[in-house]
């Protein structure tokens, strides 16, 4: 371990994108659940832009299914935001013109890496691990969002000491919840958060010494991995409260991009 503590801007965060997504084929037969638009961005993109807000700036995307749909859109992701000239004919490089109120180029370095079609959760960290250069990184599904303060998590994860940290989270109900009065409701909540129980939420930190619990043919991270990290008592947790969502199904993605459409999305912190 280094004797200075690494700043967000050092830690590399990894993102799985290698599913196949078949529960939600609706929004789209043609492209991985990741690179699904919520508000005409990739959620994988949403949930980079939420770590860049706390100053997280590295991406690990471990790619599976259709990696190619992720390899071309970073690689021409400048294309993608800006207008351009192009002199047809020639070997000179597109001249890129700047945008009154257009967006802005995230400074973001993103490191793609096709980790294998049918690779499990768990081998696919493994298959990384070359490009994780920090003694500590930080690590998500490429299919959900949340409006989580992940250097609030990272500081958790550094004060109690352990080899990793999973963010607890109260399950979302998949009914809309109603409070009723006599014979009238008094109020609906569609998918209410749950105040039993903790589940999964999917933002983790691991120090190195996590890659020691996998390999390159490992299954799946959380029926292995973690529960052997438990077993050895090196598994702390980190309770978010707020919003918190997946993209598993069709009816999910309407929901997401409502509240996008809406003004309404609760992750937009930047």
């Amino acid at each position: 371990m280094s004797d200075t503590t690494p700043t967000n801007a050092d830690i590399p965060v990894v993102v799985l994108c290698g599913g196949f997504g078949t529960r939600i084929r609706e929004a789209s037969e043609s492209l991985p659940k990741p690179m699904i638009d919520i508000g005409g961005r990739p959620i994988v993109w949403h949930i980079m832009k939420t770590y860049s807000h706390y100053g997280f700036r590295r991406f690990v995307l471990c790619l599976g299914y259709k990696a190619g749909d992720f390899k071309d859109y970073f690689l021409r992701y400048r294309e993608h935001q800006h207008d351009f000239t192009v002199h047809l004919g020639s070997d000179h490089e597109p001249q890129f013109h700047a945008q009154a109120n257009g967006p802005d180029l995230e400074d973001w370095e993103v490191t793609c890496v096709d980790t294998g079609l049918d690779t499990r959760t768990g081998g696919r960290v493994a298959r990384v691990a070359h490009h994780l250069d920090a003694d500590t990184f930080m690590l998500t599904y490429g299919d959900g969002v949340a409006d989580i303060d992940v250097a609030a998590l990272l500081d958790t994860h550094r004060s109690h000491g352990r080899i990793g940290t999973v963010t607890a989270v109260h399950p979302t109900s998949r009914f809309g919840e109603l409070a009723v009065d006599g014979g009238i409701v008094t109020d609906f909540a569609e998918k209410p958060m749950l105040n039993e129980g903790l589940v999964n939420g999917g933002y983790f930190v691991f120090e190195r010494a996590f890659l020691d619990y996998l390999t390159p043919d490992a299954g799946m991270i959380e029926s292995n991995a973690l529960q052997k990290l438990t077993a050895d008592g090196q598994l702390g947790h980190f309770v978010h409260k707020g919003f918190w969502r997946g993209m598993d199904t069709y009816r999910e993605y309407v929901e997401l991009n409502r509240l996008w459409d809406d003004g309404a999305a609760p992750w937009k912190k930047w």
